[in-house]
């Protein structure tokens, strides 16, 4: 059995099923089983040398990124653990020491 997704309302991941329907038990929100696809299944992600990427993985920053609407730089060989792969422009959500949560291109890192 695959694990349920993450409430797409409110991020919960405390999900269950209901009957044909999966239900978030801290916001009420409630959508079709048959609308989800597993976020594993869909995704093909690779990083700045074409090594396919997983949720958990640890990667390097490979070039000096600028952080929007900050002072700040991410600089290169900035090690990230632990990513969790998204869907989007931005397709890695991670949290960085010193500066925080933020999502990245996969273009900029490579796989440690």
């Amino acid at each position: 059995m695959s694990p349920l997704p993450p409430c797409p309302a409110c991020q919960s991941e405390y999900t269950y099923e209901d009957g044909a329907l999966l239900v978030c038990p801290e916001c009420g929100h409630e959508w079709s089983a048959q609308e989800w696809v597993s976020e594993d299944e869909g995704l093909n992600i690779k990083d700045a040398n074409g090594n396919p990427l997983q949720d958990g993985d640890t990667v390097t920053v490979i070039k000096d990124l600028k952080v929007k609407g900050s002072s700040l730089v991410v600089k290169v060989g900035t090690r990230v653990k632990n990513i969790r792969l998204v869907s989007g422009d931005h397709d890695i959500d991670c949290k960085i020491d010193g500066i925080g949560p933020m999502k990245l291109k996969s273009e900029f890192v490579k796989k440690a």
